[in-house]
């Protein structure tokens, strides 16, 4: 059971993830699915969708997780998150999240110049251009600090360049770069195509187990 909470709580900190970019995608919406797998067993998805209107861009995402233990629920997740951006910075944002029962919420919006974050037990502003964990623009990988969109925290991250290396991708290879994020409980890997579409991510939770998002 100890396993199963150090799981969970790798699985909570992924879900704070933003929307990949869809390469080559001409639509005014685009979406993307990817499969959540715990060493190798599929346990829910996140789903993504990028919707463009004009100077601005609207973010929706949804995640579902499921870890069963001894053929019992152990774990039941949920999470959605609705953003706002404007010259690649957040605008607007309204997340909701329940796990195992417990209810966190997380909004947002632009008064004036300032973003007004609230998430319920703390109120912060900020005069910044402020980003989340937004995987679809590789900007972020520039950014030395990302919004929490489950907690409303304002994490320091630190980013990693490892190079390159060849990832299968719907069952094809991919010259893929890779980097390392990491922040505060939280160490992932990400890969991403020559063209910056976002591939996979990977994290390893204590105790060794793998949490993996795969493109489907």
């Amino acid at each position: 059971m100890r396993n199963v909470r150090l799981v969970v709580r790798s699985l909570v900190a992924l879900a704070m993830l933003g929307a990949p970019h869809v390469s080559g995608a001409t639509d005014a919406v685009r979406s993307w699915d990817f499969s959540v797998m715990l060493d190798g067993d599929r346990i829910g998805y996140h789903r993504f969708e990028l919707i463009e209107e004009g100077e601005r861009r609207r973010v929706r995402s949804e995640a579902k997780f499921d870890v069963r233990f001894l053929f019992v629920n152990g774990f039941r997740y949920r999470h959605s998150t609705n953003e706002v951006w404007r010259d690649g910075c957040l605008h607007e944002i309204d997340a909701r999240t329940q796990s195992n029962g417990k209810k966190l919420a997380v909004s947002g919006a632009t008064v004036e110049d300032r973003l007004v974050i609230d998430a319920g037990s703390a109120r912060n502003e900020f005069l910044d251009c402020v980003m989340t964990f937004a995987y679809w623009n590789p900007k972020f990988l520039r950014q030395p600090k990302l919004l929490n969109a489950q907690s409303g925290e304002y994490l320091d991250v630190q980013v990693e360049d490892l190079g390159r290396e060849m990832i299968e991708v719907r069952g094809r290879n991919v010259d893929a770069s890779v980097y390392r994020l990491t922040a505060e409980k939280l160490e992932l890997k990400l890969w991403y195509s020559s063209n910056d579409e976002w591939l996979a991510l990977e994290s390893i939770a204590r105790g060794g187990r793998i949490i993996r998002y795969e493109l489907t």
